[in-house]
């Protein structure tokens, strides 16, 4: 071989062997994960190879580089759905498993049965996303059942049902341990993008990951999707981390048991409401955030809160993290009674905890939107979390709102806005089908809602 040619491929298989290495550390509440560590990468081809190395008990780096469809590979089913929110274009449907739709009106419908059954992952695994493209849709991803240190990296999971509530969640929790999902793109979900099952999920962070919301079907017909974290568990642990979160209508998140730290995320486009909870027993402290065009910030939240909304109250953080909070920003969005959830009373349970470092707001605002997200590692990782590596401060261009590419196209929602209906999300109705779950433990359907 030339030396040149030499030089060239061996230039090449190190950046191929760059590219297959997780990028950075897991910081907050997941710090220490090492997922398949450094087993020999597995490189599947078909669905059913990805599937066998995901559920094996083996220790796993599972690299991907195209998108896996498994949307087609079940078949389809048929059965009753509820029209909750009515008949207009682009509104969602309920997916009755009992056939039971009580006085709401239904109809029968069919739709693809892969997306509603995740697929479970053994415990000591990698999945690593190469470029761009790698993906999984029509299929959602679980953690359960002891399952623990996991490491998701720059994927994205896509189109799971998203006509009809309870047609599939992105990624699930229940009884995980020692999880990290980073630069993760998740999209039009027939349900949660993120789900924290009643079994407690401990040492989970969630990090640089982007929640896109639109939709082509929604509760309100207008492109927002409303069903975006569930936490539900017990005994959570978990961090959020630099994640942007876009055209979301509620349950963003859901915080209905404890404990969470929320930093440095970027909320934009929000038609609904960001927070809620209806547990006394959830616990949260949010700092670094930004909020913009955010129509309700907390809706019906039961628990203890601590929102930092402003450098006076900041200092109370060394009671919980031995420094100050950021100061979280608002941008065009109603504050209604955020700023009164000042509770430290809780502070000490956050001792046992690795805490995340934070940046001010305004660094969040600049760098979390452009580097959120599957396809971003090699080109555009934040500095704030999970890297040390150095990072070109964005363009103006590079800092808008990112469009979603190949298998996270944009749609164009219908900007017909309802208020009844979005009273109606925001209270959630009463008259929801009884639910029926084949498999309760693990399935992310809460008992008493959706």
């Amino acid at each position: 071989m030339k030396p040149a040619l030499a030089l060239v491929v061996m230039a090449g298989l190190s950046q191929i062997g760059a590219a297959q290495s997780v990028v950075g550390k897991a910081e907050g509440f997941a710090t220490g994960v090492t997922g398949g560590g450094d087993a020999t990468p597995d490189h599947p081809e078909t669905i059913e190879e990805l599937t066998k190395l995901l559920t094996d008990t083996r220790p796993r780096v599972i690299v991907l580089s195209k998108e896996f469809d498994y949307t087609d590979s079940e078949g389809d089913e048929t059965g009753t759905v509820c029209h909750n929110w009515g008949d207009g274009d682009g509104v969602q449907k309920i997916i009755a498993d009992n056939g039971d739709c009580g006085n709401t009106p239904s109809s029968q419908a069919t739709w693809p049965k892969a997306p509603r059954t995740p697929i479970d992952l053994g415990s000591d695994k990698t999945i690593l996303g190469v470029g761009a493209k790698a993906a999984i849709k029509g299929k959602g991803l679980r953690i359960r059942g002891g399952a623990k240190n996991v490491i998701i990296q720059n994927i994205a999971v896509t189109d799971l049902n998203p006509e009809y509530v309870w047609g599939g969640d992105a990624i699930s929790f229940d009884e995980a341990e020692l999880v990290w999902v980073d630069h993760v793109t998740t999209a039009r979900t027939g349900r949660q993008h993120y789900c924290f099952g009643y079994s407690p999920s401990k040492t989970i962070t969630l990090s640089n990951n982007f929640v896109n919301g639109e939709s082509p079907f929604s509760t309100g017909g207008d492109g927002y999707h409303y069903w975006t974290f569930e936490m539900v568990g017990e005994d959570d642990q978990i961090t959020m981390q630099n994640n942007y979160i876009y055209r979301t209508a509620g349950r963003s998140p859901a915080l209905s048991e404890n404990t969470l730290h929320a930093v440095n995320k970027v909320w934009e486009d929000n038609n609904g409401h960001a927070l809620e909870g209806g547990s006394e027993r959830a616990r949260g402290i949010f700092e670094g955030n930004v909020f913009i065009n955010v129509r309700q910030m907390v809706a019906e939240y039961a628990g203890k809160l601590f929102s930092t909304p402003g450098v006076s109250s900041a200092d109370e953080c060394q009671l919980a993290f031995g420094r100050a909070c950021e100061v979280n920003l608002l941008q065009d969005s109603k504050s209604g009674n955020w700023d009164k959830y000042t509770d430290t009373s809780f502070f000490s349970e956050y001792s046992e905890y690795e805490i995340a470092p934070a940046v001010s707001a305004e660094e969040a605002k600049k760098f979390v939107p452009a580097n959120a997200g599957a396809g971003k590692i090699d080109t555009a990782v934040s500095p704030m979390a999970g890297s040390n590596d150095s990072v070109t401060t964005p363009t103006e261009k590079d800092t808008s709102i990112p469009k979603p590419a190949a298998t996270n196209e944009a749609v164009e929602p219908n900007t017909v806005r309802s208020e009844e209906i979005m009273s109606s999300r925001i209270q959630e109705q009463t008259s929801q089908p009884t639910e029926t779950p084949k498999n309760v433990k693990g399935s992310c359907k809460p008992k008493a809602r959706m």
